[in-house]
């Protein structure tokens, strides 16, 4: 049998070879130049290298899972090493994320096979079809995790537990009943998932139950300009949100292309969104609760629609320069959000004397009706920013010239806009101008460099109206 030195030394030796192999193949660029087949031979080559590797990583977590239990807390691995939990210490011996430390450690306690401390018998792992497969480099980390995490809480028996860990675990080899070729981690989780119902005998509803319990949606402390959200979601809920994302997000452009410009020899570069998947769903989320709450469907409060209330002082607002405040969040917001909430809602004006009475309070000004909306739909076919593929429906109205400049609440002085070219119009570049009514786009110079004018639309009568013009 290995000694333990000889183990980590034959290791290290291992760990030399194969950080010199990637660098000499990083550095004369070989895979760019090999053969599909080669190329796939390496990568699965590679992959089971890593696997092997990771069942050495989760076995020692394990074991220093096990010698942090102990009941004394001087005793403890972690508190002799300075480390607040298993999952900390994991992280500085490994150099990994936080997430991916919290997966060794859940892997690790699916696998283990502890050891009784009365008789020092070494006792069977909670997954020992899975703990094979491991050992022989046919699942990693991903894969042991997709069966345990499915198989957690299962209100089934030992022995099928058991069964179920073998199904899965021969799956895995690619030697399940169907003779199908080894399955990778995401389709492993869909068969333990399987297997889960299957054995639940007592059906969906304690599963329920205990999600009902822990549900939650939290927000927290608006700290520079951000309000940190924490939760979890039931899988119904979490389902109709992602396809609310879906319908806002959907279609899009991922390089860029070229459009026509119906007034000029020229075409013109629309770029692919630079946003991050995370960006937009948070804008998906901003146009989904305005939606919501121009519905007209919701409860109430204090006799009127859920309504957004922003404050500003008359003369900030006037100068550009200063703050805003909304309503629920202490921390002050930019005069853009303050502008970008008034251009699409209603405004009030309320004036105070020096000592906060107030004097005078004006009606509310009207925002664009429902027939001014359609109407615009019908003209713009949505967000007017080339490259934008956000429907007309999910779009909010935009004054050209603010109202508070004087500009009419009227089609021929409001256009459609997302809530993300909305909110960050006076930043991004793009500029807007009507004439004789119809929307034109100024882009910035990466997208024109001769930054011209051009008609804004989407609508396809509109667009087969121009083509047939210029034919």
């Amino acid at each position: 049998m290995m000694r333990m030195e000889h183990l980590a030394a034959a290791l290290d030796d291992l760990g030399d070879a194969v950080v010199g192999l990637a660098g000499a193949t990083l550095g004369d660029g070989r895979l760019a130049r090999a053969a599909d087949q080669e190329l796939l031979e390496v990568m699965a080559a590679a992959a089971r290298l890593a696997r092997g590797a990771e069942a050495l990583l989760i076995e020692a977590t394990a074991q220093v899972v096990e010698r942090s239990n102990a009941a004394a807390v001087s005793d403890r691995l972690t508190t002799r090493l300075g480390c607040r939990s298993v999952g900390e210490l994991v992280q500085r011996v490994t150099r990994v994320s936080k997430r991916a430390g919290a997966d060794l450690v859940t892997a690790s306690g699916a696998v283990l096979q502890p050891i009784a401390p009365a008789t020092g018998e070494v006792l069977p792992a909670g997954l020992p079809g899975m703990r094979a497969a491991l050992a022989a480099g046919e699942v990693g980390v991903h894969g042991v995790l997709a069966v345990a995490e499915s198989l957690r809480g299962c209100s089934a028996g030992r022995a099928q537990i058991l069964a179920a860990d073998e199904e899965l675990a021969a799956a895995a080899r690619g030697e399940g009943v169907d003779a199908a070729p080894p399955v990778c981690a995401e389709e492993l989780r869909a068969l333990a998932s399987v297997w889960a119902m299957y054995l639940d005998q007592d059906g969906a509803e304690p599963r329920e139950s205990r999600a009902l319990r822990t549900r939650s949606l939290t927000l927290g402390t608006c700290r520079d300009g951000i309000v940190p959200v924490r939760g979890a979601l039931l899988a119904e809920v979490a389902g109709q949100l992602q396809r609310l994302f879906d319908s806002v997000l959907n279609p899009k452009l991922d390089a860029p292309v070229f459009v026509e410009d119906f007034e000029g020899d020229e075409p013109s570069p629309v770029m692919a969104d630079v946003r991050s998947r995370a960006q937009k769903q948070h804008d998906a989320l901003a146009t989904i609760l305005n939606a919501a709450a121009a519905s007209g469907s919701l409860p109430q409060l204090g006799g009127s629609a859920p309504t957004l209330v922003v404050s500003v002082r008359a003369e900030d607002l006037q100068s550009g320069r200063g703050f805003g405040h909304v309503g629920g969040v202490d921390e002050p917001v930019s005069l853009a959000a303050v502008r970008h909430i008034a251009c699409s809602g209603a405004v009030q004006r309320v004036v105070f004397d020096e000592r906060g009475r107030i004097v005078e309070l004006g009606s509310l000004e009207r925002i664009f009706t429902h027939h001014q909306r359609r109407a615009m739909a019908l003209r713009d076919g949505g967000c007017v920013i080339p490259g934008c593929h956000v429907p007309a429906a999910w779009c909010e109205t935009h004054h050209v010239v603010e109202h508070s400049h004087g500009g009419p609440t009227h089609p021929d002085n409001g256009v459609l806009l997302c809530w993300f070219h909305h909110r960050t119009l006076e930043s991004s570049g793009w500029q807007i101008r009507m004439r004789l009514g119809i929307p034109e786009v100024r882009g910035p110079s990466w997208w024109d460099a001769h930054m011209r004018w051009r008609p804004a639309t989407k609508s396809p009568i509109r667009m087969r109206e121009r083509m047939s013009q210029r034919t």
